[in-house]
């Protein structure tokens, strides 16, 4: 059985001493102790010498307590003196008094205590400003941490989306027969077959005979369902695991599959952001423009090249505006360009002229163009390369080689050690860079050592 809870304390006999308490605990546990009477006026005010002071608070003495807070905190005193007339004691609440001219509000925490039925209150404050201000930065802190966890991943869609743009091996195919009717270079490079036509063949044939029949599911149920779709599969002829998806499209003469083939996305890990920006470095150095538009042509984000290209001083000036202000000879090569790819899924090598920055001159441009599926959204990726800067047949292999290298690396991160890989896919980068160096200056190795600002030796260890 449970005892009865014993009646609480008188304080009545103390509220001849209530100025002395209020003394006592300011010096002991609090910044500011006031003492109210029954009507709920101040009638002494004790502030801790050695805390911070509470501006104006010796003018109190008179006022009403709940008139020393401001106004959108003055329910919750008028709520502790509710509490005090019906129990004795108020619970703690935060309130707010008006600072100093030009300062900001101070919050206080108040608990309160009734000396009897008809004694006074002592109300106990403790300044939360300290406490305020570690909040704050602590706020401060997460949210900057948050704003830089989105900037980091709209950086990586970012250089992904160019990535993608400027190296996925794209092929249009018909839904039926599941056989290519048009491919980039990239798929060319991608499928063992650079020089030659892929128009006519199977999709199916250019993976490994333990893929084809998870290929052929995926042609299938896009088709079918008319949803896009994405599996991983295995390239033939010993290439390694790539990201194969299947986007059905309404083309002139009937369903057309886009069939996008990439390295394989790498699985979450510590080194998997690393891994995308050593990626993005091919796209920022190439000395292609690449741009992704929306559907109307408006240039959502766009790679150091083509900004160059166009004379802008930054990205910035570029996002948001017609690719069609650069690009063009006539009024509709642009707007031709994307209904060739509305109707095709790509529109390859264009020959076209693009327009400088201010009127300050123009040259011709090769352009190519595929569609591409962001979510929900359809937008489009170019490819921009001047005339007569054309890639030699050397280097569209070598760049064939680092690709499939890349996706094979991407292919191990589920299971290997991604710090390993990173400084693997970095050595692969390097040496892609100093060959290409070398080829551009005619097998010089001084001058292609000073392109890239390192000596003759290093230069060597780095081609090999």
């Amino acid at each position: 059985m449970t005892s009865p809870s014993r009646p609480p304390a008188d304080l009545g006999v103390l509220s001849d001493c209530a100025d002395e308490l209020a003394e006592a605990f300011v010096s002991l546990t609090s910044d500011i102790a006031l003492v109210i009477d029954e009507r709920g006026v101040i009638t002494r005010v004790a502030q801790n010498g050695s805390g911070p002071a509470m501006p104006g608070a010796e003018q109190w003495v008179g006022r009403r307590w709940a008139d020393t807070v401001t106004g959108g905190t003055r329910r919750k005193i008028e709520l502790m003196l509710a509490d005090l007339s019906l129990t004795g004691v108020a619970r703690r609440r935060e309130v707010n008094i008006a600072g100093a001219a030009g300062e900001a509000e101070i919050p206080l925490a108040y608990t309160a205590l009734r000396l009897g039925p008809d004694g006074p209150v002592i109300a106990v404050g403790r300044d939360l400003r300290a406490v305020a201000a570690i909040q704050q930065r602590f706020l401060d802190a997460q949210q900057e941490m948050e704003r830089s966890y989105w900037r980091a991943r709209q950086l990586e869609a970012r250089y992904r989306l160019l990535f993608q743009v400027a190296t996925d091996a794209v092929m249009t195919v018909e839904a039926t027969s599941r056989r290519i009717v048009e491919a980039n270079h990239a798929a060319a490079a991608f499928f063992g077959a650079a020089g030659a036509p892929l128009a006519g063949l199977s999709a199916v044939d250019g993976f490994d005979r333990t893929s084809r029949p998870a290929v052929q599911a995926l042609l299938d149920s896009a088709r079918t369902s008319g949803r896009p779709a994405e599996i991983h599969a295995r390239l033939a002829r010993g290439g390694g695991m790539v990201a194969v998806s299947a986007t059905p499209f309404r083309a002139r003469d009937g369903m057309r599959l886009l069939l996008r083939v990439r390295g394989a996305e790498p699985a979450a890990s510590d080194g998997s952001a690393e891994l995308a920006v050593a990626l993005a470095r091919l796209v920022d150095t190439t000395r292609d423009g690449v741009v992704v538009t929306d559907s109307s042509g408006r240039i959502q984000v766009a790679n150091p090249a083509f900004v160059a290209l166009v004379g802008a001083a930054s990205e910035d000036q570029v996002r948001g505006r017609a690719i069609a202000d650069w690009l063009g000879r006539i009024a509709d090569d642009v707007p031709a360009l994307i209904a060739g790819v509305h109707g095709h899924g790509i529109a390859e090598l264009v020959r076209t002229q693009l327009r400088r920055e201010g009127g300050r001159g123009a040259l011709d441009v090769d352009v190519a163009a595929a569609l591409l599926t962001e979510g929900d959204q359809e937008c489009f990726g170019f490819t921009v390369r001047p005339c007569g800067e054309a890639l030699s047949a050397q280097a569209d292999q070598r760049r064939a080689r680092l690709a499939g290298a890349l996706a094979a690396l991407e292919g191990e991160l589920a299971g290997g050690d991604a710090a390993v890989l990173l400084e693997r896919a970095q050595r692969l980068v390097q040496r892609h860079f100093a060959q290409a160096a070398i080829e551009r200056c005619g097998g010089d190795l001084q001058a292609a050592a000073r392109m890239l600002a390192l000596d003759v030796a290093e230069l060597g260890a780095l081609a090999r």
